[in-house]
């Protein structure tokens, strides 16, 4: 996390006297304990009773400077990392006109519907958004964005675009890599009328992962001039992409909510996911019952390896690397949501989740308040 200027922004706000005179402070929490079915991790649970886990505490600032300026800063502690305070974004805002403002700094990346607010679980009907789809790695950037909204006719429009970079770790063969995405470009346009919203997203950048563990295989490659197995392999600055299409109805007290992503870096061993989920619900004053699938499918690209003999030497750890991408997992989400106080619901979820590849089942209780402040 880039602290330096993180402090920077935040300092805005403290350090002029008219941000002194108005600032807004809210938050929101999530108190919420589960447990799986087994001893294997389900969304960070196992078959002990967690309350910690999936359990946040945040708190907004956003201060007007004046003169159109503004700056907003989230502090957040989550349950899975001790509760130990960190900024989730830190930005400028300036107000170009009615229809459209600009904003600079560590930016949420609009990869989804819920993206600017997934971490706020009043937000939405379910305990949690749904992991097939909301498990990219990353969520925010440092960059710019603009945004403009409007209408055309009697439709709402709202589009976004964003120009950044990511610096941070994902994870390669269970073991954290430092990483970066260059040069992230990319919009999203939602269009709404009265009960019916749909939006589209379109993210480009430059992955590279610095991943050690790679380094003795790539070193033995190398020597035997299969560099090109290498670069079909690592992470160089390759391109990378991320589409996204999702769909809302509200309508009579029925809900609907889907989102479809397709992911992938070329020359790379990532595999192409593909995933999607649907939701449906149902409001009865303040109980919300609701019953969503979902599916996560990564194709793996054993093309990669196909012209090299079947002896030769390097071939299994290559295939084994290849091959560890391949994966594909359904899940089926049964919930409720009951509005038990005008800022405060309670979330009861139990998910049956089976992975396709091993036939391996498990589920997960889940319970938790969101609340707003």
């Amino acid at each position: 996390m880039k602290k330096t200027w993180l402090a920077t922004i935040v300092a805005l706000a403290v350090s002029s006297p008219v941000a002194q005179a108005e600032v807004n402070i809210n938050g929101f929490a999530s108190i919420k304990a589960g447990k799986a079915s087994s001893g294997d991790s389900l969304y960070g649970y196992t078959d002990e009773i967690d309350f910690k886990n999936e359990s946040l505490f945040a708190v907004q600032f956003q201060s007007d400077l004046g003169e159109k300026l503004s700056v907003t800063a989230q502090l957040m502690a989550r349950g899975n990392n001790d509760f130990d305070a960190e900024f989730e974004w830190a930005f400028l805002t300036y107000q170009l006109d009615d229809a459209w403002r600009v904003n600079a700094g560590r930016l949420r990346t609009p990869f989804y519907k819920y993206s600017d607010f997934r971490d706020v679980g009043y937000a939405y009907d379910w305990l949690r958004t749904p992991q097939s789809v909301y498990d990219l790695g990353f969520d925010t950037i440092e960059g710019v964005s603009v945004y403009h909204s409007g209408s055309i006719g009697d439709t709402q429009s709202s589009v976004q675009l964003v120009y950044g970079a990511y610096d941070g770790e994902v994870t390669l063969q269970g073991t954290k890599a430092p990483a970066q995405i260059n040069n992230i470009f990319g919009a999203s346009w939602e269009l709404s009328q009265d009960w019916l919203s749909v939006r589209v997203a379109y993210l480009v950048g430059a992955v590279t992962v610095d991943a050690p563990v790679f380094n003795p295989l790539f070193t033995a490659l190398n020597g035997a001039g299969l560099n090109s197995i290498v670069k079909a392999i690592d992470f160089d600055d390759d391109d990378g992409s991320f589409f996204g299409l999702g769909m809302n109805y509200d309508r009579n007290d029925w809900l609907m909510v889907a989102e479809y992503t397709h992911v992938k870096v070329k020359d790379t061993f990532y595999a192409n996911q593909d995933s999607y989920y649907l939701s449906l619900g149902r409001r009865f004053d303040s109980v919300t019952p609701y019953i969503s699938y979902e599916k996560d499918q990564d194709d793996a690209k054993p093309e990669i390896y196909a012209g090299l003999p079947a002896n030769f030497p390097l071939l299994l750890p290559i295939a084994s690397i290849v091959m560890s991408q391949e994966f594909e997992n359904t899940a089926w989400n049964l919930g409720m949501r009951y509005d038990f106080h005008p800022a405060a619901a309670f979330k009861v979820e139990l998910t049956s989740s089976e992975n396709n590849m091993t036939n391996q089942k498990d589920s997960l209780i889940a319970v938790g308040v969101d609340l707003v402040f």
